[in-house]
């Protein structure tokens, strides 16, 4: 079993920046390819930004491409994504999870644990 727990959500101005953070269970966490997701208010959740277990590729989605960040630290088993330059289409809740089999995808339906997600507000 595998927990995941997201930290770092908030309200902040367009233009401002957060950093999410999310902590991991398990021993073989650093095996794992890790995501983050994102679920807008009436919107079916979407792909953000993934990492394999070494931090050595990423992947983007093309909107957040060059404003967003993700890494990993897997001796503290947190996966970190970086945001700047926030535009109010990044609200939403922000979900990470996690890819047992180690796969770099963009696919939901990839990725067998979940966390409970974390709320970002970007007001205008």
């Amino acid at each position: 079993q595998v927990q995941l727990v997201e930290s770092g959500g908030g309200l902040v101005q367009a233009g401002g920046s957060l950093r999410l953070s999310c902590a991991g269970s398990g021993r073989t966490f650093r095996s794992y390819t890790m995501g983050w997701f994102r679920q807008a208010p009436g919107k079916e959740r979407e792909f953000v930004a993934a990492i394999n277990w070494s931090g050595s590729s990423t992947l983007y989605a093309d909107s957040v491409k060059g404003r967003f960040t993700i890494s990993r630290d897997n001796a503290k088993r947190t996966v970190y994504l970086q945001m700047n330059s926030l535009k109010p289409d990044d609200t939403g809740v922000y979900y990470c999870a996690a890819d047992l089999d180690g796969r770099l995808g963009r696919s939901q339906i990839d990725y067998d644990y979940w966390g409970q997600g974390t709320q970002i507000t970007v007001s205008s």
